[in-house]
């Protein structure tokens, strides 16, 4: 086991459930189109987020470090795709016919985990922080892994349900079109987080 397990799973539940793009486009899927609809985003975020672990556990840690101007990259690239992700929220088509087919696809929410910003950072922090290499190299990594797995669930899961139950207040289009508008402002705030 992990001699700091504890401080490793509270440190992943703390970034993992706190708001962030995963979490707010889940609430604002399940919100629209209802849980069901949600499972591949929900999907993706999980499996992404623990493959992209992974990969930064397995040796993109050491390219990051030799080349830091790679995560600036993704930084402004994940930028980029939530400026695009937060204008398709706030202007998505309100029809009851347009509504069915829910946007979020598990492969482009997969492949966002390598371009999400605080998803990377957190990965970083968390191989630098509760991995070390030599004999406990292998052990340490399966327990973070196995934990950004656990935490992964639990937020996208609390997420999607937060949605899901803002649902039952949505009485007009009025409501729903506000709170698309939140979601999308909510993303676009995240931007500034990862400058700051």
């Amino acid at each position: 086991m992990h001699p700091e397990i504890l401080s490793l799973f509270l440190f992943m539940l703390g970034t993992s459930c706190s708001p962030g793009p995963n979490n707010i486009v889940a609430s604002y899927s399940s919100f629209n189109f209802g849980i069901i609809k949600t499972f591949p985003h929900m999907l993706g975020v999980i499996i992404g987020f623990t493959t992209m672990v992974c990969v930064v556990n397995f040796g993109l840690i050491n390219i990051f470090k030799i080349y830091p101007i790679i995560q600036e990259i993704l930084k402004i690239t994940g930028s980029v795709f939530l400026i695009y992700l937060a204008y398709k929220i706030a202007f998505a088509l309100k029809s009851d016919e347009k509504r069915k087919e829910n946007p979020v696809k598990f492969i482009d929410t997969f492949l966002f985990q390598f371009f999400n910003p605080k998803g990377v950072i957190v990965g970083i922090i968390l191989v630098s922080t509760y991995v070390e290499s030599g004999d406990n190299f292998l052990n340490y990594s399966f327990w973070v892994i196995s934990i950004s797995f656990l935490c992964a669930l639990i937020s996208i899961t609390f997420w999607t349900l937060v949605g899901k139950f803002l649902r039952k207040f949505a009485t007009n289009e009025k409501f729903i079109k506000l709170f698309n508008y939140v979601m999308s402002l909510l993303l676009i705030s995240c931007i500034a987080t990862f400058y700051y």
